[in-house]
């Protein structure tokens, strides 16, 4: 399995169909229909900002990151979605996806969400994303990488722990949970200091 920065753009809909394998539970309440999210991502990506794993020329994984720069699903705007959705369609899922907005602070670096398909689970590859991520903040001077962990998903924190993500916030929101299908989330960081991971 190689793992590597980014990935070819003629494979945004098969990473798509990736994408809404781990994510589609959440976005489905932004955009229902299932064919619709997986267009809409396909059309956002920058896979500048994500780190793949690579497997007979397929994507079989992709950890995504926002940074200062550019985020993975950063292309994905208000005009793309009116666009795509239509006007009232489109602006009810700019506001819906503004609740899971988060800006990176300076000479901070924020995860965006890791996905491995189905075939290769069970194999480390969430793991070796997780690393390249980490080797990519300590090679460009960040300071911090912070990941925001959803209260139904208890094996994922397991696994940010293991690499030294230490909880700094926890928040809860049960009103919302009919909303965005969740009722609360953890907020985990990784210091950086000296060129190493702490």
């Amino acid at each position: 399995m190689l793992i590597q920065q980014g990935w070819d753009i003629e494979k945004a809909q098969s990473v798509a169909v990736l994408y809404e394998e781990a994510f589609g539970a959440k976005f489905s309440r932004v955009i229902p229909n299932k064919s619709s999210r997986i267009e809409v991502l396909s059309m956002g990506f920058l896979p500048e900002f994500s780190f793949s794993a690579m497997a007979n020329n397929e994507v079989m994984g992709i950890a995504g990151f926002h940074v200062a720069d550019g985020s993975l699903t950063g292309g994905m705007g208000a005009s793309q979605l009116i666009e795509h959705l239509g006007f009232f369609h489109g602006l009810r899922a700019c506001a819906l996806f503004s609740l899971f907005e988060r800006t990176p602070k300076e000479k901070e670096l924020v995860m965006d969400g890791i996905a491995v398909s189905s075939l290769c689970r069970g194999q480390g590859i969430g793991s070796r994303l997780l690393d390249q991520i980490i080797q990519y903040a300590v090679e460009n001077h960040f300071e911090t990488v912070r990941l925001d962990v959803i209260d139904s998903n208890p094996r994922a924190k397991k696994l940010y722990e293991s690499k030294g993500f230490v909880a700094v916030a926890t928040e809860s929101y049960p009103y919302l949970k009919w909303l965005i299908g969740f009722s609360g989330s953890t907020t985990m960081e990784l210091k950086i200091k000296g060129g190493y991971a702490r």
